[in-house]
């Protein structure tokens, strides 16, 4: 079985929604599913004009917060090796991030946010949390805290790591 396209996941998703949404209503992951790819498509759409990714937003935003190698940004992050090294290509040629030579081992190479990456974050930052803000907004007010601090405890703990068995996956942006 081959694995599905955004638009059949899509079109999977809308059919599911349309037929039988009070099937899914308890399915964890189908809900997840469903706001992570809404949510991602919306801040996706806002970053654009400021010529970054989703993915590029994360590497710059976690970059500024140490003396990072690609793999242990990577690592931090939750990207393959692979993916790393392209995001950090697209990010050098739009004078966003830099390889310097690390501080503590002369043989490794750490990712350093230029002014105009620190600039872009900044940017990112407002916009991100603008939308967070929006999205949150549709939950009660005593509601919003508790929901970020139990997805929060299911992402470092129960979700930390995916299943032992299951292959590496590689995570692309939406298209558009």
């Amino acid at each position: 079985m081959g694995v599905a396209t955004t638009e059949e996941l899509q079109e999977r998703i809308k059919s599911a929604d349309d037929e039988c949404p009070e099937c899914l209503a308890g399915n964890l992951g189908w809900l997840l599913t469903q706001a992570h790819f809404n949510l991602v498509s919306e801040v996706a759409a806002a970053l654009e004009p400021l010529g970054v990714s989703n993915r590029g937003y994360h590497v710059l935003a976690t970059a500024r917060t140490g003396e990072y190698t690609q793999k242990g940004l990577a690592e931090q992050i939750g990207l393959d090796k692979t993916t790393m090294v392209v995001t950090i290509d697209e990010l050098e040629q739009k004078g966003l991030a830099e390889r310097r030579p690390s501080s503590t081992d002369r043989r490794a190479r750490v990712i350093s946010v230029t002014k105009a990456g620190e600039r872009t974050v900044a940017q990112g930052e407002k916009i991100i949390d603008r939308i967070q803000g929006d999205v949150l907004e549709s939950l009660p007010v005593k509601e919003r805290k508790v929901f970020l601090e139990s997805l929060g405890s299911l992402v470092k703990e129960r979700l930390s790591q995916p299943a032992a068995d299951s292959p590496p996956l590689r995570r692309r942006e939406p298209r558009h």
